[in-house]
């Protein structure tokens, strides 16, 4: 349906290339043209001021649960004036004992106004919709569960 495109960009720019001492920082370049510094997460030798593919991993599940959820709420006439996330990824070692993002926790704080407000019943029914429809959560094997 359709592609979508990144370009990674990494140069040595050590004098050796050993484990302990080859550089981590990379660029990203998106479609739009817009670039990100990147660099593996700091527990991996890389640089804290830069994002890491965990941190991307975990923003990317949920902004797409958080656009997905929108959409469901422009079609049900939920007015929806903010939403926050604070996700939180566990890497830990998964069912083969290899180092996997294994669990993702969403933590959303939505604003709503209008004239109708969803119950809690209505709105764990948008996050496990939004979920399911989700092209991200769809994409990996990682569990990922709304929290209040």
């Amino acid at each position: 349906m359709s592609e979508h495109i990144a370009t990674i960009d990494w140069k040595r720019a050590s004098e050796g290339f050993d484990y302990a001492g080859y550089n981590r920082d990379h660029d990203w370049t998106f479609r739009s043209g817009l670039g990100l510094a990147a660099s593996a997460a700091p527990e991996f030798r890389g640089n804290a001021e830069r994002v890491d593919p965990e941190s991307a991993f975990v923003a990317s599940l949920s902004s797409c649960h958080m656009l997905t959820f929108l959409a469901l709420c422009a079609r049900k006439r939920l007015v929806v004036d903010s939403y926050r996330d604070d996700a939180v990824g566990h890497l830990e070692k998964n069912g083969a004992g290899k180092l996997a993002m294994t669990r993702v926790e969403l933590h959303p704080k939505i604003q709503f106004s209008g004239e109708k407000i969803p119950s809690a019943d209505e709105l764990r029914a948008l996050h496990e919709q939004a979920h399911k429809e989700c092209f991200i959560a769809n994409s990996v094997n990682t569990a990922v569960t709304v929290e209040d």
